[in-house]
């Protein structure tokens, strides 16, 4: 035989060397979930490890991630109900809990990357990422939410708004308002392909943020389509998006790759709760070792085309790098 592959993988310092994927504490952004209160860190039952924090304890959090190497984060508000309504008017309130959040993130961490969430769910009544009337979730009205709040955002002091809603035209009219206001420098990572997916249902249960009746399929992505990305991508890159999202991430590696292949935009995975939480569950059930689970899992990924990941694993896969 003239070729043996396995001339390549007979040392460790030859597989390194010819590795082709490598993953890096600068493709990570760690997802946080804000509360009010004073000192609260409320574990996510069904994401283990994963906690629910005041702003206080937000801030150690941080401190401890910026220490070990993590850069880039993705607060998500939990919104008591008391706050919600039809509209998200709490959503573009300049002293509710995220703008709150944002600020004090940005004033003690000002080295930090935020990517801040842009959409209705986690303040609405309905729990839906649309105005909801007679059972329809209004396209047009919605955007005008969308665009207060991602200004409300912006004001605070965040990096990037990342819409999540999946309206039409929601990037187009974000970026309006951003530029109208003076806020050019802030960027936009679009959920280009986010599915309508079962593999959300840990992240709800801790923002308390599912539907109140119906679905999300009306705007959310089919699961059985890939080409359909390609689409809202060509959309999202015309209205002046400047990242591409596909999650949920592991059952859709071909749409990362699809995405990949056909923009030169960098393109984000987001490793949802669900992938998360399974990983950990089968973990603490001894029938898989999860640290190894978690490299391979966030290298698949990598290797599929993300430039960036959002992922539950960020701090622990930076506590592993440390060993």
């Amino acid at each position: 035989m003239n070729r043996r592959p396995r001339r390549n993988r007979q040392t460790e310092v030859i597989r390194n060397m010819v590795q082709e994927t490598s993953l890096s504490l600068n493709d990570f952004i760690y997802p946080l979930f804000i509360i009010e209160g004073q000192n609260q860190r409320i574990e996510v039952k069904s994401m283990p490890g994963i906690n629910r924090f005041s702003i206080d304890t937000l801030l150690e959090e941080i401190h401890t991630c910026v220490e070990l190497g993590v850069k880039a984060f993705a607060p998500f508000p939990g919104i008591a109900e008391q706050y919600k309504d039809k509209t998200a008017t709490e959503s573009w309130n300049p002293d509710g809990l995220f703008p709150r959040a944002i600020r004090e993130i940005k004033k003690n961490f000002p080295q930090v990357a935020l990517f801040t969430d842009i959409a209705m769910d986690p303040y609405s009544s309905d729990g839906h990422d649309g105005i909801v009337e007679n059972g329809e979730i209004l396209n047009d009205e919605t955007l005008e939410v969308l665009g207060k709040m991602a200004l409300v955002q912006a004001q605070a002091g965040a990096d990037v708004v990342a819409p999540s809603d999946m309206m039409d035209g929601r990037i187009g009219h974000i970026r309006r308002v951003l530029d109208e206001n003076g806020f050019h420098k802030v960027g936009i990572m679009a959920y280009t392909a986010k599915y309508a997916s079962a593999f959300y249902g840990p992240f709800r249960d801790a923002l308390d943020s599912a539907p109140k009746a119906g679905d999300k399929k009306t705007y959310q992505m089919n699961y059985a389509n890939s080409r359909e990305a390609l689409v809202e991508a060509e959309l999202d890159t015309a209205e002046g998006a400047d990242y591409l999202m596909v999650k949920p991430a592991l059952s859709y590696l071909d749409v990362i790759k699809l995405l990949r292949d056909n923009s030169n935009l960098p393109i984000a995975a987001y490793n949802v709760s669900g992938e998360y939480a399974m990983v950990k569950a089968a973990d603490q059930k001894g029938w898989v070792d999860g640290e190894k689970i978690m490299v391979e899992t966030l290298t698949s990924i990598k290797r599929a085309g993300a430039d960036i990941i959002l992922s539950y694993f960020a701090k622990e896969y930076a506590q592993y790098l440390k060993k």
